[in-house]
Parts: structure tokens; C-alpha cells; sequence
């Protein structure tokens, strides 16, 4: 039972459900699997999705107010697509990088099945509420960052799990903020769902944290200069305030990089 090999088959599955349940199967027995030092080759797509949602230009997805039944379910269809393209990050990176450590690996793994426990109370929500991932068009940012940064294990940590999955620190407190407000039943079950997707983000963004700072070691980089080169070099994002500082320094963040995020830049 080859560890890069169950992530690569996992990443490949098309069926969110099987998908599921093959990263939740391998997040409970990665330390009695072997780890190859070479990548397996695919042989389908990577990586595997349902041929629904409908993915669109992020400009063209409905905005939708929350304190209205469609609304609320749009916007939990928008965090659970978040949720399962996070799980596929999380298994491309356990399969697709040579010369890591072990622990890198198994890292990634246990993200995996994290996230795709967040995906799973987010879908089970959506049902009760009558829809069914797939139901509403979603987009593909956070996939196209991944694929751009698939040759170089450096950006992809900086870029990934501490810049688009860290905005995720920021946000959420202001969607739950929302939906407080909504007050309806199905609104304060999604709070109590996000509180738990907050709590195991900031260990998700660490992750990253900690590999992108042991990768600038490694390499004999300095972690604040590169990650502004890597920002311009892959046309990354520019992230904008508030930023949630708390959550951020509990993820690893350093005072300088928070500095370097708010700081003015032409």
C-alpha cells in the first residue's frame, strides 16, 4: 500500500463521495503505508471532478444575500466547492513533489481528510436544505494556482495553503458575522459548521507556514523577500484588509510578514 499512489488515486476520483471516502480510508492508515521517492504517473485526469458544478469566470458567480433560502445555500455551495478543491490540493501535493521528507507527506494526508470531513458537513447541510453539490456554478481559482505552481514545491507552498487558503482565516469571520444575523436555524448551523473549518484551517495554513520556511532554509532563501518575488512571478493575488491577525499569527505568520501584507505597494 503505497502512499503517493493511494493519494494519486484518490486525486483522480471523480465522485466527491468516493473521493471522500478514499481520503478519509488513507488519512486513518497513511503510517502503515510504504512512501515511494519517485511519483507515480497518472492515468486519468487530474484531477477527478464531477462533471457538475458548472465552472465560470469567478466575475460571473451569482452574488446571493444569505438571509434568503437560496441565498444561504449558494453561499454554503460556494465554500463546500472551497472544501473540495482543497481536499485535491492537499492530495496533489502529498503525491506530486520528489525529495521531501516523510513528514511532508503525511502532512498533507492528514489536510486531506480534513478536508474532506469540512466537505462532507457542508454537503450534508446543503441537503437539508434541498440541494446537492453541483447545484449552483462555482469557479476555478483556486485549482488554477495550483496547477501554475506544479513544478515548484516552494511556490506552492507560499502561494497555496498561506496565501488563497489563508484568506479563508480572514473571511470567515465576517461570513459568520453575516449569517448571525440571518438568525434562522439552518443559518446558525452553518456558524457552528464554520467555526470547525476555521479551527482546523489555521492548522492547514501552519502546515504550509512550516514547510514554505523549511523549503527558504533548505534553499538559502529569505521567507519575506522570496515570497514577494514568488507573488509577481505567478501573478498571485493581491490580498486586501482586514486581515484576522489572531488566527494568522496562530498559523505561524510572522509580525513581519503581517507587516509586509498590509504594507503599501505600488
Amino acid at each position: 500500500m503505497e502512499l503517493r499512489q493511494r493519494a494519486l488515486d484518490a486525486l483522480c476520483c471523480a465522485d466527491p463521495d468516493e473521493k471522500v471516502a478514499l481520503a478519509t480510508a488513507l488519512g486513518t492508515s497513511a503510517a502503515r503505508s510504504t512512501l515511494s521517492p519517485h511519483a507515480p504517473q497518472p492515468s486519468q485526469p487530474v484531477p477527478g471532478r464531477p462533471q457538475r458544478p458548472e465552472l465560470i469566470h469567478p466575475a460571473r458567480v451569482p452574488r446571493r444575500s444569505p438571509a434568503k433560502p437560496e441565498g444561504l445555500a449558494a453561499l454554503l455551495h460556494a465554500i463546500a466547492h472551497i472544501e473540495f478543491n482543497a481536499i485535491n490540493l492537499a492530495l496533489d501535493a502529498a503525491w506530486r513533489f520528489e525529495g521531501m521528507p516523510r513528514e511532508f507527506h503525511d502532512d498533507w494526508i492528514r489536510v486531506a481528510a480534513e478536508e474532506a470531513y469540512h466537505f462532507t458537513l457542508l454537503r450534508d447541510h446543503l441537503a437539508s436544505l434541498g440541494h446537492a453539490y453541483g447545484d449552483f456554478p462555482a469557479h476555478d481559482g483556486l485549482w488554477m494556482m495550483c496547477e501554475k505552481t506544479a513544478g515548484d514545491v516552494v511556490a506552492r507552498m507560499a502561494l497555496v495553503p498561506r496565501t488563497l487558503e489563508a484568506r479563508g482565516l480572514d473571511a470567515t469571520p465576517q461570513i459568520q458575522a453575516k449569517l448571525r444575523q440571518v438568525k434562522t436555524p439552518a443559518a446558525l448551523r452553518a456558524v457552528e459548521i464554520l467555526d470547525i473549518i476555521l479551527r482546523d484551517e489555521v492548522g492547514h495554513v501552519a502546515v504550509g507556514n512550516h514547510w514554505y520556511r523549511w523549503l527558504c532554509e533548505r534553499e538559502a532563501l529569505d521567507p519575506v523577500a522570496h515570497y514577494g518575488v514568488l507573488v509577481d512571478r505567478y501573478a498571485a493575488p493581491r490580498l486586501y484588509p482586514p486581515f484576522n491577525e489572531e488566527a494568522r499569527l496562530r498559523a505561524g505568520f510572522s509580525e513581519e510578514e503581517l507587516a509586509w501584507l498590509t504594507a503599501p505597494r505600488p
